[in-house]
């Protein structure tokens, strides 16, 4: 028997391989429990490899498990089972069952993929889940009643599974096996009714049968207690109760206490309480039942917002054989608490604006929901104070956030804006939501300068391309609207371009010049910057610069008439009998620079060391210092030095000439000899009238010094003119002014100083005056304490 089973597996594993070699896949079929060494096939022939090359080749099968349940005899390519073949244990209940392997050869590496089924045999028989079923039926029970019976499990499948179920002989029951396309039911028909006084119970076997050859089968032992009749079903007081429970109470906390009653007596009226499903088994998880006293408590979270009424449904079930049971209905209300917090939802949001944005500019639009029903559920939305932005609400819960007010990134740059919603329950709940949003940049701001002017010192004669500021102007705004140019705004006023002194560098604001400046020239230059941001459209400021140039020494004192002339013979003569201090010539000198370097000194050079004549180092008055003797020469050739007081001192040298006359007059003996008249040349009636004028003014001016001070003050008043130069002769145009005058005390003739009251350098002006003379600049003083070290100036400033 055992030979044709194995001659026809084998036809079968030549039938399937047939197959699926024709589809491309090598197939084999095998036998589940065959002997290990089993030959499938010859799997080298099959995939049509060289059976000299398996060793060499280093064939190998690759299952994918731990248990290598195929190997290959690499000498003759056969394929045979190396391990127990169990097809229950491999694919347990399913129908077919397959083992997809791979073969690998190297050299070249290649990969062959085959499938090995597993063929099933009778090898289990059929067994029931219990060894014994225990069935109560009441001796009511009507005939035709039917009761469930167990069904028995084979692990084999297909025709080896079970086919066929066998009830013992009795006459109480019959077996009623019905068979669906998925499911099998045997049930046990009661045939006639039970009578328990005569056989109280019952004892029948039922056996499985499978389809194998030979069979197996399995059996059941079915105990059939014949119960006493219960006729009497419980009732509950209502079918339908109604009652109330907050959410989120504690678990054990009552809900309701449920009774019911049975008629019957003894066992059969004992009742248990129990839940029923009845499609939603959150009931059972909420809410549980006292199976003894019907107490219903809670055991689980109640949520009003996941269910606001849960039904339950109670069944009250006697201890009688057969029991009896009945149900009711409990409606439980939850009633809602506010135990949810209100949610923000935030759409469209504008992280973005611009400073400029007009009110009414939506940033956000939000949408606030509360699960509490209710005051719980109503809720109110509001926002910080103190921003320029407000909560608009749209309808019901729907918000829009606004711009409310004016926008300034220069002051602000973003706000962080806080939504808090709240509820109306009891506590109160709430909950806030935060948007961030960035203010973008306008061009509202011009660039300003630190100072609306800005003075700026260069000295003369400075080599061009001299540095000579920087200008900054800030711009608080940011990218393209601060960046900032400059450039110089041309006055109609000037006539030569600006640009031809100075250059603006238009990214630095750095200033160079671009010539030589000349203080003799150019005094000052007075222009405006201008600053503009890159912004659409530019926005633009100015600044007002005072260039002022500053003097240096750079001019040699020049001689005035009448030794002005360098081709002219300079003679001077005074007499044999001149006394001690007698009045030679005065040298007058002015020098174009200004200051210290416009101050003047007069020496004698020529002769050096000479004991006859002296000059006046400030007032360039040379007189003698003794009287002549016969020893002396009759003519002096002197070389008179006028010297500014710059840091690189400047001069001028004159030569006069003086000559001694011998006379028979007889001198009067004075310590000051009158005045010598000086010639002059000859000038105009215009010029006479000028110097008569001036001399008025001047013995005016002294009478109310002398009056002050007896000569040793100051005069204030108001002057007329303060003498100013043009074209190198001396005018009076500065207009009345109030000045201090200074007077110097040596002698008759004398220096002075005329200060405005305002003092400043480029307005003090140093004077030489001689008795019944006209006014004569020497120099300008630079400052106040200059004027003091001036010899021959006694006070200044006011002070005597």
């Amino acid at each position: 028997m055992s030979h044709l089973v194995n001659k026809g597996s084998i036809w079968i594993c030549a039938f399937f391989c047939l197959l699926d070699l024709s589809c491309g896949q090598v197939v084999y079929s095998v036998t589940e429990e065959v002997n290990t060494g089993t030959i499938v096939g010859n799997i080298a022939k099959d995939l049509k490899l060289n059976t000299e090359e398996l060793e060499s080749r280093m064939f190998q099968i690759v299952s994918g498990s731990k248990k290598k349940f195929f190997e290959t005899n690499l000498r003759t390519g056969d394929l045979f089972v190396s391990e127990r073949l169990d097809r229950e244990e491999l694919c347990m209940s399913n129908q077919k069952c397959s083992l997809n392997l791979e073969a690998i050869v190297h050299h070249p590496l290649s990969m062959y993929g085959f499938q090995v089924n597993l063929l099933d045999i009778n090898d289990n028989a059929p067994y029931f889940p219990t060894e014994e079923c225990i069935l109560n039926i009441t001796e009511a029970a009507f005939e035709g009643d039917r009761f469930s019976l167990p069904l028995a499990h084979d692990a084999d499948v297909g025709i080896n599974s079970v086919r066929s179920y066998k009830l013992s002989a009795n006459d109480a029951f019959s077996l009623d096996v019905q068979r669906g396309d998925q499911s099998v039911s045997a049930e046990l028909v009661l045939r006639k009714p039970l009578d328990r006084e005569k056989q109280s119970v019952l004892q029948l076997v039922l056996t499985a049968v499978d389809g194998g050859k030979p069979p197996k089968s399995g059996t059941l032992q079915i105990t059939v207690n014949v119960m006493d009749v219960n006729d009497n079903t419980p009732v509950f007081s209502k079918h339908f109760y109604k009652v109330s429970v907050l959410e989120n109470v504690a678990y054990g906390t009552h809900v309701i206490a449920l009774h019911a009653t049975d008629l019957d007596e003894g066992t059969n009226s004992y009742i248990d309480y129990s839940l029923v499903e009845h499609g939603k088994a959150h009931a059972a998880d909420v809410f549980a039942v006292h199976p003894v006293t019907g107490e219903v408590t809670v055991i689980g979270e109640v949520d009003y917002e996941e269910n606001s009424a849960v039904e339950i449904r109670v069944q009250a079930t006697d201890r009688g054989v057969p029991s009896r049971s009945a149900q009711c209905k409990v409606l439980v209300e939850v009633i809602d608490v506010n135990d949810n917090v209100p949610e923000i939802t935030m759409t469209s949001v504008v992280r973005e604006i611009q400073e400029d944005a007009k009110p009414g500019t939506v940033v956000a639009l939000i949408t606030v929901t509360d699960k509490d029903a209710g005051g719980a559920g109503q809720v109110n939305c509001f926002i910080m104070k103190n921003i320029p932005f407000k909560l608009h609400s749209a309808y019901k819960n729907y918000y829009s956030l606004v711009v409310e007010g004016p926008l300034d990134r220069e002051n602000i740059t973003q706000y962080n804006i806080t939504i808090t919603a709240a509820d109306e329950g009891t506590p109160p709940l709430s909950s806030i939501s935060s948007v961030t949003v960035h203010i973008c940049d306008v061009n509202d701001n011009a660039p300003k300068f630190p100072e609306p002017s800005l003075n700026v010192y260069v000295k003369e004669n400075t080599p061009a391309g001299e540095f000579l500021a920087a200008v900054h102007a800030h711009d608080p705004d940011i990218n393209s609207n601060a960046q900032v140019s400059y450039s110089m705004i041309e006055s109609t006023r000037e006539k030569t371009p600006l640009t031809t002194f100075i250059n603006l560098n238009p990214i630095t604001g750095e200033l160079y010049s671009l010539q030589s400046f000349n203080y003799e020239e150019i005094k000052m230059l007075q222009f405006q910057i201008q600053a503009s941001d890159s912004g659409v459209p530019p926005l633009t400021s100015n600044l007002k610069v005072n260039l002022f140039v500053q003097d240096e020494n750079d001019n040699s004192p020049m001689i005035l008439a009448p030794y002005a002339d360098p081709n002219s013979v300079n003679t001077e003569s005074i007499p044999f009998s001149a006394e001690a201090g007698y009045f030679v010539a005065k040298i007058r000198a002015i020098d174009a620079d200004a200051g210290y370097n416009a101050l003047l000194s007069y020496h004698i050079i020529e002769p050096k060391r000479t004991d006859l004549f002296q000059i006046g180092t400030s007032s360039g008055e040379m007189r003698t210092k003794r009287r002549m003797n016969d020893n002396d020469l009759k003519t002096h050739p002197l070389i008179i030095k006028v010297s500014d007081s710059g840091e690189r001192s400047l001069s001028t040298t004159v030569s006069i000439e003086v000559v001694v006359e011998k006379t028979d007059d007889m001198l009067t003996p004075l310590k000051h000899k009158p005045l010598k008249k000086e010639r002059f040349p000859e000038i105009n009636l215009y010029l006479l009238i000028a110097i008569a004028s001036v001399s008025v003014m001047f013995l005016s001016s002294i009478i109310i010094a002398s009056t002050c001070h007896n000569r040793h003050g100051v005069l204030s008043r108001y002057c007329a003119p303060v003498i100013t130069r043009s074209d190198g002769s001396w005018t009076y145009s500065k207009s009345t002014q109030e000045c201090d005058v200074y007077f110097s005390s040596d002698t008759l003739k004398s220096d002075i100083v005329v200060l405005p009251k305002q003092f400043s350098a480029a307005e003090a002006e140093l004077i030489s005056v001689n008795e019944g003379d006209s006014f004569t600049r020497t120099q300008t003083l630079p400052n106040a304490e200059e004027v003091r070290d001036i010899p021959g100036i006694s006070c200044c400033l006011g002070h005597p």
